[in-house]
């Protein structure tokens, strides 16, 4: 890839990753601690116990908290994994309040609070 097309899908990765995580560093550490982001989401199956969301939840707050010039490729990656799960996860809303609901814990875990 051209160094110009690897600056421009650069930048198009952290403005989807910035459009689709709406929650900032301190709100998602927090909410990373309650028990209801701890109690959704499916394990990596290695007996861990975290689930999935929750770990990428962890990731999220460290790539919040790095310069855009910092980011690696393997950062970058997890921007685009974080990206296809929010925009998934968006078009499974249920229907009625879903403001106590596994869904939005979920999706809160990613980082995306979809009240906001």
């Amino acid at each position: 890839m051209a160094e110009a097309e690897r600056r421009d899908d650069r930048r198009q990765t952290v403005a989807a990753f910035e459009e689709a995580v709406n929650m900032t560093a301190a709100q998602l550490e927090k909410w990373l601690g309650t028990e209801a982001s701890q109690s959704v989401g499916q394990s990596d199956g290695h007996g861990g116990g975290e689930s999935v969301g929750h770990a990428s939840g962890r990731r999220i707050v460290t790539l919040l908290r790095t310069r855009k010039g910092d980011l690696s490729d393997d950062d970058l990656a997890h921007m685009r994994k974080v990206v296809g799960y929010v925009h998934r996860h968006i078009k499974q809303r249920p229907g009625g309040d879903v403001t106590d609901t596994r869904w939005r814990s979920s999706l809160m875990n990613w980082g995306h609070d979809p009240l906001k």
